[in-house]
Formats: C-alpha cells, structure tokens, sequence
C-alpha cells in the first residue's frame, strides 16, 4: 500500500485510479500522461535527433513530437511521419511541407530546381512549385479560382 499522490489516501500500487480523488495511477510518484514518448538524448542545436510521442498530458493535450526527425500523432521536425506534420519531408494524413505525401497537402515549394520533379503527392492538396494527385491544384490555380 501506498498513499495516493494527490489526496495522500492508502491504496493499492497496481490501483489504476483512487477511490478517493480519482487521480490516475495515484500509486506513481509523477504521473505525466497516457501513452508512449520518446526522446533520444543525442540533439542538434538543442533538437533531438529523434522524438517519437504518442502521448496525452493529464489535461488530455496532445504531447507533439518536435525533432530532426519526429513520429508522433502530432509531429513537427525535418522528417515527419505522423497523422498531422509540418516539416521539411513530411509522410502524414494531413501535411505542411516542402516535400510531401500525404492525404491533404500544403506545401511543394523547391527552392534550387532540379533533382525531384514533384515535392507534392496528395489526394487534396495545394503546391507551389510541382504537385500530383486526385484534386491536386497549383497555389495559382486555387487564387484564380476564387476570383
């Protein structure tokens, strides 16, 4: 038996909340969240190299997952593979990027030519410099459209 973090009450270690408060696994000396995170302690510029995070704070945010390279429901990094991302090389459902392919894409923009002939592959997205896809349009295209 151990006394629960928050209201100090006995319970038992494996007790997944207290009868008393309802504080989540109150056994737990610091309890930050639900789910599964990961940080490598190597970095660059005070970045890791990799976060990966599929995790929930206790007020229920979302932990995003910010790294060189970041996997993650929520992720922002140079490489992203995440539902959400915005990076340099984005994979996700919904993506800002550079490089993208994804299901709902903003990006597309190279700034030196050459080398990759489209930066955008999406089902719906918006380019700036090559795209391809279902209902894939040029930034142009789209302003023209509201016109």
């Amino acid at each position: 038996m151990k006394p629960c973090r928050e209201c100090r009450q006995e319970i038992s270690e494996q007790a997944l909340s207290c009868p008393g408060c309802g504080a989540p696994y109150p056994a737990k000396e610091k309890w930050d969240g639900w789910g599964y995170e990961y940080k490598s302690k190597s970095t660059l510029f005070g970045v890791p190299l990799v976060h990966i995070s599929f995790k929930y704070r206790p007020n229920r945010t979302p932990v995003v997952a910010k790294g060189i390279i970041a996997i993650g429901q929520f992720a922002c990094g140079i490489v992203t593979i995440s539902q959400f991302g915005v990076g340099v090389i984005c994979i996700s459902q919904f993506a800002v990027a550079a490089f993208a392919l994804a299901q709902f894409a903003l990006g597309g923009y190279v700034l030196a030519q050459g080398g990759i002939a489209d930066s955008l592959f999406a089902q719906f997205g918006v380019y700036f410099h090559e795209g391809r896809g279902q209902f894939v349009k040029s930034f142009l295209e789209v302003i023209k459209m509201l016109k």
